[in-house]
């Protein structure tokens, strides 16, 4: 009967076993993208290059075009990866503070369900619409 009332009444947050499977997600997903930026800086600085670019000096011109390109798209993908990797670490820190899991507009709890596709969510998909 009681755990029927406690089911009843809304949480206002999540238990420490469920933060904990939280902060696994996280730091799984924390590993993924740190190694997937390594991975884009490396191609930005041509870390794996091995020294060919001058030995074609024909398709040079025609390539310069194409390889600018590809370094703005690189650099904006390893911008996108830092700030990802930014939500991950604050989501961290919500966890340590008890606030992970709480929308920053209704105050009600997030989804499970949302925030094991989004990890970093602040939001509610209510409060997402809304906006």
């Amino acid at each position: 009967m009681a755990k029927k009332k406690e089911e009843q009444k809304e949480r206002t947050r999540y238990s420490a076993t469920e933060l904990e499977e939280f902060k696994e997600l996280i730091n799984n997903k924390l590993t993924e993208a740190r190694t997937d930026l390594e991975l884009l800086k490396d191609q930005i600085s041509h870390k794996d290059d091995h020294g060919t670019d001058d030995t074609s000096p024909t398709f040079k011109l025609m390539e310069d075009g194409s390889d600018v390109l590809s370094k703005e798209e690189i650099n904006q993908l390893a911008g996108r990866q830092q700030k990802f990797i930014e939500s991950l670490e604050n989501a961290l820190i919500r966890i340590e503070n008890g606030t992970y899991g709480i929308c920053r507009v209704t105050g009600k709890l997030i989804p499970k369900e949302r925030l094991r596709i989004v990890p970093h969510a602040t939001l509610s998909i209510e409060a997402k619409r809304a906006q």
